[in-house]
């Protein structure tokens, strides 16, 4: 169990909330740490082989941490005109990592061969505008455990798309999957290797690499009908966890496991009904029985047996958008 841990909460409108003693206090970071007051905080995301080093997407771009989260500075790239939502880290190649913007600004793709310190847009077309949220945004970028070449974005309200040569090159998944309002991928290394995506109603698998799609059908599978977040156990990659509530913001929700590559399904028991729809999941290589999962407004969840058993923390967030674990 691994009980030495710093935790990172990413929340939208209070910036980065920050324990150092796996919970038990909490501090705001501030101004003075290196990230601006009020910050919206889509993603935080640490690197696996460098655990300290942390960077954030924001409403003003890349911030990057080299102390596990005390301090932070703006990376000063072409993401500094940018809202960063999404950020991926290559688990094979962990100097390579992907970024994806969006609302309000343009939805685009970035990749870093550097381990973040600089950036380069890539050749995507994305939609200017879309239904329901007006500028689409990435909301998922998922690297594949078996072959880093291919990468997979999911965008909020414009699809899917893929690349197989490490973002050099796009395309589009279009007509199987028919929902373009994504909010989530991930890729198991199974058996089989599957393709996760999570759409505003559904999740769609794939075990070819996208050449067809199946519906998990939630509708009849989960009790709400609303998936937002999903994390893959790396050691055991047959077992995935889907966050779901009623609707967004919504009222209720909780984390459904998989323990079959997303053929069945259980409905894991959280001790504290959440406020709102559940919203992230996250599970860290560290160790890979620690689970944190957030609901949207604000309330965190940690299990240390994958799911099994759950305990509420006692501090609760604003709006959480990510939530991530350092060892200490």
């Amino acid at each position: 169990m691994a009980n030495k841990m710093t935790i990172l909460v990413g929340t939208v409108g209070q910036g980065i909330m920050r324990s150092g003693d796996s919970g038990e206090t909490w501090q705001r970071v501030s101004i003075d740490q290196g990230i601006h007051s009020d910050a919206l905080v889509r993603t935080v995301v640490s690197n696996p082989r460098q655990p300290e080093i942390v960077h954030a997407g924001t409403d003003k771009g890349l911030y990057r941490s080299e102390d596990a989260g005390r301090g932070w500075h703006l990376v000063d790239s072409p993401l500094s005109k940018y809202c960063v939502w999404a950020l991926a880290v290559d688990p094979a190649e962990p100097d390579t990592i992907y970024a994806g913007t969006g609302t309000p600004t343009p939805a685009a793709i970035f990749r870093s061969t550097d381990s973040g310190r600089s950036w380069e847009q890539r050749p995507v077309e994305i939609a200017e505008e879309c239904p329901n949220v007006g500028v689409p945004r990435v909301t998922g970028i998922a690297v594949d455990p078996t072959n880093h070449r291919n990468v997979w974005v999911g965008l909020e309200v414009d699809g899917v798309r893929y690349s197989n040569d490490g973002g050099d090159t796009w395309a589009s998944v279009n007509g199987a999957i028919p929902n373009p309002d994504v909010h989530n991928v991930a890729v198991s290394a199974g058996p089989p290797k599957t393709v996760f995506v999570v759409v505003n109603n559904d999740i769609f698998t794939s075990t070819n690499d996208g050449a067809t799609w199946n519906s998990v059908g939630i509708r009849e599978a989960f009790p709400w009908g609303y998936p937002r977040g999903i994390t893959v156990q790396p050691d055991n990659p047959n077992v995935v966890l889907v966050t779901i509530g009623d609707t967004t913001p919504g009222r209720i929700g909780t984390v459904m496991r998989s323990k079959d590559t997303g053929k069945t399904w259980e409905n894991l028991s959280l001790p504290v009904e959440p406020n709102t729809a559940m919203w992230v999941a996250n599970i860290q290589p560290f160790d890979s029985k620690v689970v944190f999962a957030g609901s949207r407004y604000g309330y965190l969840y940690r299990s240390d047996d994958a799911g099994d058993s759950w305990t509420k923390l006692w501090r609760e967030f604003s709006e959480i958008s990510s939530v991530t674990w350092i060892p200490n």
